[in-house]
C-alpha cells in the first residue's frame, strides 16, 4: 500500500505540474527493471493514477540493475511518442543526456528513487522511500508509516 501511495502520488505531481490531463496526454514510467517487487508495485500505482487521472500510460523496465541501455531506448521512445512527462527511476548517471533531451522537448522528468547526478536531467527528484519513513510524512493525507 505504501509504494502504491508513493506511486499514485508521483503520477498525480505530474499530472497537476503539465497543467492537467486531456485524454491525448501520456505518462511514462521507466523502472530498473520488472521483477523487484517495489518497481512491481509502482508499476501498479502509477497506471491506476494515470487511468484516473485521464492518461494514457507507458511503463518500461531495464533488463537488469545498471544496464542503462533499455533505459535509454525507453526514454527515445517516449520522446518519439510525445510523452507529456517520464517518471524514472534511473539505472545510473548515462540516461542523463537522453533525460536532458525529453527536457528540451518540453517533457517533465521525475526521477523516483535515486537523484541523478546532473540536477539539469530532472526537473524533480523524489526522496527515497527509507529517507520518507526516516521523516514520517504524510502523502495524500496518508501517513507513510502506517
Amino acid at each position: 500500500m505504501k509504494l502504491k501511495t508513493l506511486a499514485l502520488s508521483s503520477v498525480a505531481a505530474f499530472a497537476v505540474m503539465a497543467g492537467g490531463a486531456s485524454a491525448a496526454d501520456l505518462a511514462c514510467l521507466i523502472t530498473k527493471n520488472n521483477t523487484n517487487p517495489f518497481f512491481v508495485k509502482m508499476k501498479e500505482g502509477a497506471e491506476a493514477a494515470a487511468t484516473a487521472a485521464g492518461l494514457d500510460f507507458q511503463a518500461y523496465a531495464g533488463v537488469t540493475d545498471g544496464d542503462a541501455a533499455p533505459q535509454i531506448t525507453a526514454i527515445e521512445n517516449c520522446v518519439a511518442a510525445g510523452a507529456k512527462g517520464i517518471l524514472i527511476t534511473p539505472s545510473n548517471d548515462s540516461v542523463g543526456p537522453a533525460l536532458k533531451d525529453a527536457r528540451a522537448a518540453g517533457i517533465l522528468v521525475i526521477a523516483l528513487d535515486t537523484p541523478l547526478a546532473d540536477t539539469e536531467a530532472q526537473d524533480i527528484t523524489s526522496i527515497t522511500l527509507a529517507e520518507l519513513l526516516r521523516l514520517n510524512l504524510n502523502v495524500d493525507g496518508v501517513l507513510i508509516t502506517e
